[in-house]
C-alpha cells in the first residue's frame, strides 16, 4: 500500500488515500478489474498445470526410453497417452473460451442515465470532456480523470488520428479508441483512490509517454471538484501572474490553448483553465510544479519527442511569468 496522494483543489489539499498511481491489474479496486482479475488468475492456475503434466510426462518419456521400439505394450501405451493428451487440449481451450465468454457477460455495464465523460485520444495526451445535465454546459480537462467513488460511469470512447487503447488496470479493461467509431466502457471504483492508466495500443512516436492518472474520490469531494472546474480562470494573484497572462495572450499560446475568462480559446491543446489543480504535465511525464512547467515550455520537443507543441521564443522573464500564472490557475 502506498502513502496518501496530496492533489491540490480549491486552493486546499485533498488527501486521497488508496494506491498512488497504482497500475496492476492483479490490485483490482472495481468489479470490471476484479472479473478480469479471476479471469487472469485461474488461466494462470490452469497453464501452469498443463505445464507441470508436460514436464511429468517428458520426465517418464525419460524413464521410458530404454523400451525396445516394437514393444507393443509400449506402444499401447504411447497411444493412449496421445489420446488422452489430444482430449484434454480440447477440454482445456473449450473451458478456458467459454469462461471467457462468460467473464465478458459479468462486466458491468453502464446505463445510458449514468454520468458519461467523452474520452478522446490525441497524439500524444487525454482529453475528457464533461458534460453537466442540469445546466447543458460542459468543460474539458487533460490527463487527469475523475469519478466518484461507489457508481458506474459510461466512458464514450474516440479518437480523431490514430488507434488508441484506454486501460486502468485496477479498475477496467482495455478499450480502443478507433478514428470514425465510439466505443463505450463502463468504469467503477469501489473507494477513494489514485490509479494510473495508459493508452494500451501502439499509436506512435510517444505511445510510451500516453498516460493518464484517474482520481476516484467520495460523492462529496467529486461534486466540489466538478462546480469548481466549471468556473473560469482564477484571475492573476500578482505582478508576476498578470504578467503571465499578457504574455501568455500575446503569444502562439493563446491560439492552441483554451483559458475559460481569457481570450484563450485554442483546441489544438489541451484546456488549461485550471492546469494548476493538475498533479502531472505532458501525460503524468512530470510533477505539476513551476519548474516542471518552465521546463516544459521552453523545450517540449526534448522532453517529449514529435509531440505537437512548437518551441515559442520566450525570454527568460517571460518565461518565469508565464510559468508562474499556468500554476495558479486552480
Amino acid at each position: 500500500m502506498s502513502p496518501p496522494t496530496a492533489l491540490t483543489l480549491l486552493g486546499a489539499e485533498l488527501e486521497i488515500s488508496g494506491y498512488t498511481g497504482s497500475q496492476s491489474a492483479l490490485h483490482p479496486e472495481g468489479l470490471s478489474a476484479s472479473v478480469l482479475n479471476d479471469l487472469i488468475l485461474i488461466m494462470v492456475g490452469v497453464c501452469t498445470a498443463v505445464w507441470l503434466l508436460v514436464i511429468g510426462f517428458l520426465f517418464l518419456s525419460l524413464l521410458w526410453r530404454e523400451r525396445p521400439v516394437g514393444d507393443a505394450g509400449s506402444e499401447r501405451r504411447i497411444g493412449g497417452i496421445v489420446m488422452i493428451a489430444s482430449t484434454a487440449t480440447v477440454l482445456v481451450i473449450a473451458v478456458l473460451t467459454a469462461m471467457s465468454f462468460l467473464a465478458e457477460w459479468r462486466l458491468p455495464s453502464a446505463s445510458e442515465e449514468a454520468p458519461t465523460i467523452r474520452v478522446q485520444g490525441e497524439q500524444w495526451w487525454w482529453r475528457f470532456t464533461y458534460e453537466d445535465p442540469k445546466s447543458g454546459s460542459s468543460f474539458e480537462a487533460a490527463n487527469e480523470l475523475h469519478l466518484p467513488v461507489g457508481r458506474d460511469v459510461r466512458l464514450q470512447l474516440q479518437s480523431p488520428d490514430v488507434i488508441h487503447s484506454f486501460w486502468v488496470p485496477s479498475l477496467a479493461g482495455k478499450k480502443d479508441l478507433i478514428p470514425g467509431r465510439t466505443n463505450y466502457l463502463t468504469i467503477h471504483a469501489d473507494r477513494p483512490g489514485v490509479y494510473r492508466g495508459q493508452c494500451a495500443e501502439f499509436c506512435g512516436l510517444q505511445h510510451g509517454h500516453m498516460a493518464l492518472l484517474v482520481v476516484a474520490e467520495n460523492q462529496a469531494d467529486y461534486e466540489r471538484w466538478f462546480e469548481a472546474q466549471k468556473l473560469d480562470r482564477r484571475p492573476p494573484q500578482d505582478a508576476v501572474s498578470a504578467k503571465g497572462e499578457t504574455v501568455f495572450q500575446s503569444k502562439p499560446c493563446a491560439a492552441c490553448h483554451t483559458i475559460r475568462g481569457t481570450a484563450a480559446s485554442g483546441k489544438s491543446g489541451p484546456d488549461l483553465t485550471h492546469f494548476g489543480s493538475r498533479a502531472a504535465i505532458a501525460a503524468d511525464i512530470l510533477p505539476n510544479t513551476r519548474g516542471s512547467a518552465a521546463a516544459w515550455i521552453a523545450d517540449p520537443q526534448t522532453l517529449k519527442p514529435g509531440n505537437n507543441m512548437p518551441v515559442v521564443p520566450l525570454s527568460s522573464d517571460e518565461l518565469q511569468q508565464v510559468s508562474a500564472y499556468l500554476t495558479e490557475l486552480k
